[in-house]
């Protein structure tokens, strides 16, 4: 039997650069076919709307050119009448070009439809195009965040960030904050028992943790630390690795009180000295989610505090009428959502530092 023959030194740093071109090269063409389907349909449609506006084509025209198109192309299953209008559509909407150079033309057809569905205006759908196409939302990802509006709500939440951060991270850090958070993912339509409730955010936690925004990391809930004497704990700490930085998020049940504003304060201060490399790290900052606040009285709050903070609504208020009565009251879902958390925690092995 031959041994085995003796591999060069870095044949697996070839091996691992050779597999990354592969998977590169893989979503390359993956693209280009994507492209070149979003193009077609762009050139049907196109066809569509200028025999509509010369000849007057109307739906029954419409109906046959779907059904001898699936005749011809038996294996294709984009010809149906339903689709057929949405060429329409997207040939109305954006030029040819722009289907090769804009975010719309990285989408996959499922996408397209949801953004000439749910949205109306060109700024909108090229937003929430351009956000799917960073951050790979699935459609249902994408239909979710246009139903929470999403783009509205990024960066809306008071702040005293531009006072106390330099120009270019204020507003990154106002990225990070939404107003309000929305918890609709929840989806109860029934009154349930403490325990369903944390079983049904156990099953959606990957939703709230994207309600929270892009890139956040989970660090831990009740994150203890002594300062002499005295304990303190913060409700969650995340770390969120796109603008790496520490975020404190506490939660209150109720409408937001001045003297939130000095522990929030309190705990970034720590956190900025403790566990932030200032060589590596952005400066922390702090999110207080609460049940509703009094703007004014946020205002004058944030004024009297050195630390980067931002308070923040949280609701279910896009739930139709009749189920927003049945779901969980706001002191329910906070109890449920920390115990989500706590749970979550209680699988990551205990930092020897702590």
């Amino acid at each position: 039997m031959n041994a085995p023959a003796e591999l060069p030194d870095d044949y697996l740093q070839l091996l691992d650069r050779l597999k990354s071109q592969v998977r590169q090269a893989r979503i390359r063409a993956t693209r280009i076919v994507n492209t070149e389907l979003l193009t077609l349909y762009w050139e049907i449609g196109h066809a569509i709307v200028e025999r509509q506006q010369v000849e007057g084509w109307g739906t029954k025209v419409i109906d046959r050119l779907a059904i001898d198109l699936r005749s011809a192309f038996p294996e294709m299953r984009g010809f149906s009448r339903t689709n057929l209008k949405y060429m329409r559509q997207i040939a109305a909407v954006w030029t040819r070009d722009e289907i090769g150079q804009q975010p719309v033309g990285q989408l996959p057809w499922g996408h397209v439809t949801v953004l000439l569905d749910k949205l109306d205006g060109r700024s909108d759908r090229d937003w929430y195009a351009a956000s799917a196409a960073e951050h790979g939302w699935s459609r249902n990802v994408l239909q979710n965040q246009i139903r929470s509006g999403l783009r509205h709500r990024i960066g809306a939440a008071p702040s005293n960030f531009r006072d106390h951060l330099p120009v270019e991270d204020s507003d990154l850090a106002q990225q990070l904050v939404r107003d309000p958070y929305v918890f609709d993912f929840l989806d109860i339509t029934e009154r349930v028992a403490e325990r369903e409730l944390e079983s049904a955010l156990m099953l959606r936690l990957e939703q709230f943790l994207l309600e929270l925004g892009h890139g956040f990391a989970f660090v831990g809930r009740q994150y203890h630390f002594e300062i002499g004497d005295q304990d303190f704990y913060i409700d969650l700490l995340f770390f969120n690795w796109v603008q790496a930085r520490f975020v404190v998020v506490e939660l209150k049940v109720g409408r937001f009180e001045p003297e939130y504003v000095g522990k929030l304060g309190f705990y970034v201060s720590w956190i900025d000295d403790n566990l932030r490399d200032r060589k590596i790290h952005a400066p922390t900052v702090g999110i207080l989610l609460c049940a509703g606040r009094n703007d004014n009285v946020v205002r004058y709050s944030l004024a009297g505090t050195t630390a980067p903070l931002a308070v923040a609504d949280y609701t279910y208020e896009t739930l139709p009428s009749p189920i927003r009565d049945l779901v969980p009251t706001d002191d329910e879902i906070a109890a449920a959502v920390e115990a989500t958390v706590s749970e979550l925690d209680s699988q990551i092995p205990d930092h020897p530092d702590r």
